[in-house]
């Protein structure tokens, strides 16, 4: 008889290519929670491979009592209760870094699209047409020159700072953390009000932690500039929907590009999704096959727990 190999139940699809050199290794069932029989399987787990939409917790937690490791195929750990995990001895991985030039594109494009729209030409124009278009499209402003506000500044905010001084932009930033200069890429700590105040655009990418829970309210929104583009590719519960849409109705020149939503899929009732100078995308930050790839892999430090080795990366509460 051979040895029982482990169990790993991944409940949000990742790349083939990490699923089957897992499955070289261990037994590995694609398993939905909520689906039927995912509770049989998650009694049996030593493993769980996680997404975005699985919540750990400590009542899915009762009822794995096998599980040794979850791997958070991706960055943010939101949907993972870290204590829960810790009180019962499982080890919590994950991909940071994975996204972050992802993330940093799509902040980009976005900016773009506010202030540099440029819809395609579809048909054969008069002189007169074309004039008209062409002066229609005529950018009131651009991005040299202007200043880049960043509320964040781990992996992904300071890569956008680097990109946003590279286009000849100010870069201002606010971090909980004392960030050495060497590391600022010659952007300008400042407090809050600061940044709120000075950015013409504003973009949040702060962490999971409780603290950041409505970050960004009604005050917030009344400090910054009546023309700012504010993006928001964090965490949904980040910003107060409501005080947003507020904001955007009593200033027509602002934007707002938001990524990510509280709660995921967009309800029906929510204020945004009327607005003209409101952007919601579908939370596709990390949607290249690059990053996707990137993070699946977190199927190594997943195995690495599982032989009793220590993880590359590994997410822990309070950290």
């Amino acid at each position: 008889m051979g040895e029982t190999r482990a169990l790993v139940v991944v409940t949000e699809p990742i790349p083939e290519e990490a699923s089957a050199w897992l499955a070289q290794r261990a037994e590995v069932v694609a398993c939905a929670q909520g689906e039927a029989g995912f509770g049989l399987l998650l009694s049996r787990a030593d493993a769980l491979v996680v997404r975005t939409y699985t919540r750990v917790d400590a009542a899915l937690l009762a009822g794995a009592p096998r599980v040794r490791v979850v791997g958070r195929a991706g960055v943010g750990v939101d949907n993972i209760n870290l204590d829960a995990c810790a009180a019962r001895g499982v080890r919590v991985v994950h991909t940071p870094g994975a996204n972050t030039d992802a993330v940093v594109e799509l902040v980009l494009a976005s900016v773009l699209d506010v202030v540099r729209p440029r819809p395609l030409v579809e048909r054969a124009m008069s002189q007169q047409e074309w004039g008209a278009l062409r002066e229609s499209l005529v950018a009131p402003r651009q991005l040299a020159g202007s200043t880049l506000g960043v509320w964040g500044y781990g992996r992904v905010g300071s890569r956008l700072g680097r990109v946003g001084s590279a286009l000849g932009m100010r870069v201002i930033y606010h971090d909980v953390r004392e960030i050495p200069e060497d590391g600022r890429h010659g952007a300008a700590p400042v407090e809050p009000h600061t940044l709120l105040a000075e950015s013409d655009v504003l973009s949040v990418h702060v962490d999971d932690r409780a603290g950041n829970r409505g970050l960004v309210t009604a005050d917030a929104f009344g400090r910054m500039r009546p023309g700012v583009v504010f993006v928001n590719t964090s965490r949904g519960f980040v910003v107060d929907a409501g005080a947003c849409a507020r904001f955007l109705r009593e200033n027509q020149g602002a934007a707002a590009v938001l990524d990510v939503h509280d709660p995921e899929p967009i309800e029906a009732g929510n204020p945004l999704l009327v607005l003209p100078n409101a952007r919601l995308t579908a939370h596709i930050g990390a949607a290249t096959a690059h990053a996707k790839d990137a993070m699946g892999w977190v199927v190594r430090d997943v195995w690495r727990v599982l032989e009793g080795e220590a993880p590359e990366f590994e997410a822990r509460a309070g950290g």
